[in-house]
């Protein structure tokens, strides 16, 4: 360097450092969302729903035709189509169907959600992007959830539709309310379903195995879940007081063990946020003084939307938690997964 010479150093260019998107579940929602809506997987669950609800939907119209000069100027004539059904079926009523078939949904989008990128080797290249490594199973948790709601949404607005048009049955403000809370019920309902899914796909590696285990768990709880839990609650606490009183909390102890099985408690909830008329088999008295006060109601008691949500709150309660349950507990067990190549 010669004297007299100044040199000005360049700044060495420094690469920006990468941003993680905070919204990133929002990315991994929408390609999973794409991918389901156009499955065959969606179109057929959706064909086999559309036709299925279509069978009680038929019994419900031949039931409402044939009460209708006894239905006039009652209440909650527009639920009947979700409540009443076939008289020699208890299954083929639209509220029953859809306890039944919402967890098979909820599995049916969510068993093979993470064994199925691990066999296909696509999940280390998924956790290798600019994202949050949980935004993944959030991500797939939010898609298979809003599917489910857009296939439910798709069942309820049919029936709704077939009742106003071809029934002639305006739903009044109060019965739209019950409705919308029996869909964010339903929206639960499945999304505990869907994080079970979404645990057996974490913990079990084959998808074809946490697709068994899943469905078999769905046909035990489901179809004998209420038979095999209440043997359970009447052999350890059979109800073999003479008084009221004194029966009471073995019957309390015995709804408590019922109300394990997710399908009991939203079996209940339905039926008191559909029916407005008030069920007391639903809530059992805590004492014996509330049992009398019970009694001495007026039968056939109108209830408003926010009393019967107050009815079932517990039970509202309780099908939140084991959701939650489900879905920490999937999201615990795939955040502590090696999941790379």
């Amino acid at each position: 360097m010669s004297a007299g010479v100044t040199t000005v150093e360049e700044p060495v260019p420094v690469r920006a450092a990468a941003r993680v998107p905070h919204d990133g579940w929002r990315v991994i929602a929408a390609k999973e969302l794409g991918d389901h809506l156009l499955s065959v997987r969606f179109m057929v669950l959706l064909i086999i729903l559309g036709l299925a609800a279509a069978v009680p939907l038929y019994f419900a119209a031949d039931q409402i035709k044939a009460l209708a000069p006894q239905a006039t100027g009652q209440k909650a004539v527009f639920l009947a189509m979700f409540t009443i059904g076939s008289p020699d079926y208890s299954f083929l009523i639209v509220s029953s169907f859809v306890a039944i078939v919402a967890p098979l949904l909820g599995l049916a989008f969510s068993f093979d959600a993470i064994n199925g990128e691990r066999s296909e080797g696509t999940l280390p290249r998924l956790v290798s992007q600019p994202i949050y490594r949980d935004d993944v199973i959030n991500g797939k948790f939010v898609a298979g959830l809003s599917v489910i709601l857009i296939v439910l949404l798709a069942v309820v607005g049919v029936i709704s539709g077939f009742g106003i048009l071809r029934l002639g049955i305006v739903p009044s403000a109060d019965e739209i309310l019950r409705l919308v809370a029996w869909l964010l019920v339903t929206a639960v309902y499945v999304g505990l379903w869907l994080a079970f899914g979404l645990l057996l796909s974490v913990v079990i590696r084959r998808a074809a195995t946490s697709a068994l285990v899943g469905f078999g768990a769905w046909f035990v709880l489901v179809i004998f879940g209420g038979l095999i839990v209440d043997v359970i609650a009447k052999a350890i606490s059979p109800i073999t007081a003479p008084t009221i009183d004194a029966a009471l909390p073995q019957a309390q102890l015995q709804k408590l063990i019922t109300n394990l099985l997710p399908g009991n408690l939203y079996g209940d909830i339905t039926n008191v946020i559909l029916n407005p008329r008030l069920n007391p088999s639903v809530r059992l008295p805590g004492s014996i003084g509330e049992a009398v006060q019970g009694a001495q109601q007026i039968p056939n008691t109108v209830l408003s939307i926010d009393q019967s949500l107050l009815l079932v709150w517990p039970e509202i309660v309780a099908l939140i938690a084991l959701t939650i349950a489900c879905f920490v507990g999937a999201y615990v067990a795939f955040m502590r997964q090696e999941v790379r190549a």
